[in-house]
């Protein structure tokens, strides 16, 4: 009887590193979503401050800014270059302007950033990284999913595009009839 109930825990044992692994990529899952969630709440915050209107007359003359969280993702107009952004996004934007045209998916900048692209929920932190930078007009989305810089899709247009400049003459000859 002994050797039987020993057997049993040992069973239980076993299977203890596998329920261990479970629970702590859960965890990591539900951390994931969290960190994804307030990235985006502090960037809400951060679109909706309002000016500092200052208490007294000390304050005049003087710059003051606004408390609250910095932006993790300046509009790409009001940025010199892309070292103001995180080094994430940085990492985002070396491996968009690497896939040239072709641009990069959810799936591709989640291996960028390190995380497991097996995994839907790191899936997803990537995706809503790319439509930050989307949305801030540092990269465009070329087509359904695939983001790449904005210079790389112009060119690609200007180069593949069925539609040309028409020469002056045709255009005046169009606007004129045929008569």
């Amino acid at each position: 009887m002994r050797g039987h109930e020993d057997g049993n825990g040992g069973e239980e044992l076993e299977a203890e590193p596998e329920r261990a692994r479970l629970a702590l990529a859960d965890a990591e899952e539900v951390l994931r979503r969290r960190v994804i969630g307030l990235e985006q709440y502090l960037e809400a915050l951060a679109e909706t401050d309002a000016p500092a209107v200052p208490s007294d007359d000390r304050s005049q003359g003087m710059k003051v800014r606004p408390a609250g969280p910095r932006r993790a993702v300046p509009h790409g107009q009001d940025a010199v270059g892309g070292e103001v952004l995180a080094v994430d996004y940085q990492a985002l934007m070396t491996a968009a302007e690497q896939a040239g045209v072709d641009g990069i998916g959810a799936r591709r900048a989640a291996v960028v950033l390190g995380w497991d692209s097996a995994s839907h929920s790191p899936v997803e932190g990537a995706r809503a990284r790319l439509e930050r930078l989307v949305e801030r007009g540092w990269l465009l989305e070329d087509r359904a999913g695939r983001v790449a810089l904005p210079s790389q899709v112009a060119s690609w247009i200007s180069r593949n595009s069925v539609w040309r400049p028409v020469p002056e003459a045709v255009g005046d000859h169009l606007a004129h009839g045929s008569r």
